[in-house]
């Protein structure tokens, strides 16, 4: 029984009818907004679990909710340590602060929302029973696409083999249209729409290469793109987005602002919404770089690609499984934002706390459609530090003359990183992007 995590406890239970009697502004404003939301799941307040009590709490879905006040700061990582006591038994939490109730209760209602449907949705990997289905649903996307994408060079480099203790083969992507292999992932997914959704328009939210690449595959089709992006995206993006013909759509700078807002506006505007890296259609275009990676060098042993929101490694990890006998995939993120390698050990998908990161490219999580497949095809990931992105990503500009972004660097610094592991081995890396901003290098 689910219930058997919150025993019988009359002081907490006590302490609980205590706290309901003087609750928080934010607490109150919650509460009201969930009896007032049709969330088809019924939330309890106060809720005595082992010796923790839980703001809100549902049953059904074993669902907490705790919304941070002033009032916690002095107790923040005892409370992160009793949350972790009962995640141990399968309860999952979602934290607010008490000004996103208070001042973007729309934002916090649609994370909820979406919280409760990834809950009653069971990870499924989106292989189907039938994998020649999908390969085939492969070569079909990578048909699809190609009219509108670049067959990126595979480009190597004695040098860089010879400080790697390995043979490397590099599938550029910074030379993909727009600049990064986004552009394949985004024309597939515009591409796999009915004509009537085509002519209602797509909408995403992206600070980045993914507002670009729909805004330039919507272009290219005739369709209307909606661009939500942070106020406090850099202007150069804003303007590459604007070249394209993209629509933007200012929001706080915060992941609830971003979903809330592009919610709005498939809501208003009946846009089909398009998913940076958690969507079946965008996974399977990115599998192209990989896809044809393999046709030019097939006696690759490994892949290695970077990981954000999982969704270059999962197209990757896919094609190295369909198109190749035996090669693994491997994937590399940076330590400061090392939710993926945290989410392989652990079994679920983790988050981070902090984006001190340089490759700012890989500071998204990753997602239910995209775990799965992580989960079952990919070998490991490779954490880097933040000088050893640096200096990977220097010699790539130095010694192969090429521009590319740090995201795209951090591949490479695993691999000088773990010399042994890839001796005298065949490695493919995706180079994931070449746009970087050549007035602020790190070097």
């Amino acid at each position: 029984m689910k219930n058997k995590i919150i025993p019988y406890n009359p002081k907490l239970k006590e302490y609980a009818r205590e706290l309901r009697k003087n609750s928080t502004l934010a607490e109150v404003l919650m509460w009201k907004a969930i009896k007032n939301q049709a969330l088809d799941v019924q939330f309890h307040r106060q809720v005595p679990m082992l010796n923790y009590i839980v703001d809100f709490y549902c049953h059904e879905l074993m669902l907490a909710i705790e919304i941070d006040g002033d009032s916690h700061g002095f107790r923040y990582f005892e409370d992160k340590n009793r949350q972790c006591e009962l995640e141990k038994l399968g309860v999952e939490f979602i934290r607010f602060s008490d000004s996103d109730v208070k001042n973007n209760m729309f934002s916090v209602s649609m994370t909820l929302e979406e919280k409760i449907k990834s809950l009653r949705t069971p990870l499924k990997s989106p292989q189907g029973d039938n994998p020649c289905d999908l390969k085939q649903t492969l070569i079909q996307t990578h048909n699809r696409i190609k009219p509108f994408i670049h067959k990126t060079l595979v480009l190597t480099s004695q040098l860089l083999n010879e400080k790697a203790g390995c043979n490397l083969f590099f599938k550029c992507e910074n030379f993909q249209k727009m600049g990064a292999f986004k552009m394949r992932g985004a024309a597939n997914a515009i591409l796999s729409l009915s004509e009537e959704e085509r002519q209602r328009g797509v909408v995403t939210h992206s600070s980045g290469n993914f507002a670009q690449a729909v805004s330039l595959a919507a272009q290219k089709l005739g369709v209307k793109a909606y661009i939500v992006m942070p106020e406090n995206a850099p202007q150069v993006k804003k303007n590459a987005v604007k070249t394209y013909e993209g629509e933007i759509i200012e929001c706080e700078s915060t992941p609830q602002a971003r979903e809330a807002t592009a919610n709005k506006i498939k809501e208003e505007k009946g846009a089909s919404f398009l998913h940076p890296s958690n969507q079946d259609e965008v996974i399977y275009g990115n599998s192209t770089a990989a896809i044809e990676l393999l046709e030019e060098q097939p006696n690759l042993d490994i892949i290695l690609a970077p990981v954000g929101g999982g969704g270059l490694i999962a197209g990757t990890a896919l094609a190295a499984h369909y198109f190749s006998k035996k090669c693994k995939v491997i994937g590399a993120e940076p330590k400061a934002v090392d939710d993926a390698y945290r989410s392989l050990i652990s079994g679920k998908i983790e988050t981070n706390t902090t984006f001190a990161t340089i490759a700012d490219g890989l500071r998204t999580h990753l997602g239910d459609r995209n775990f799965p497949i992580i989960q079952k095809h990919v070998e490991k990931i490779i954490c880097v530090e933040e000088d050893e992105i640096i200096k990977a990503m220097q010699l790539i500009w130095e010694r192969m003359k090429i521009i590319v972004e740090p995201s795209s660097a951090v591949a490479f610094a695993a691999v000088l990183k773990n010399r042994k592991e890839f001796a005298t081995k065949n490695v493919g890396i995706i180079l994931s992007g070449g746009n970087v901003d050549v007035r602020n290098l790190p070097f």
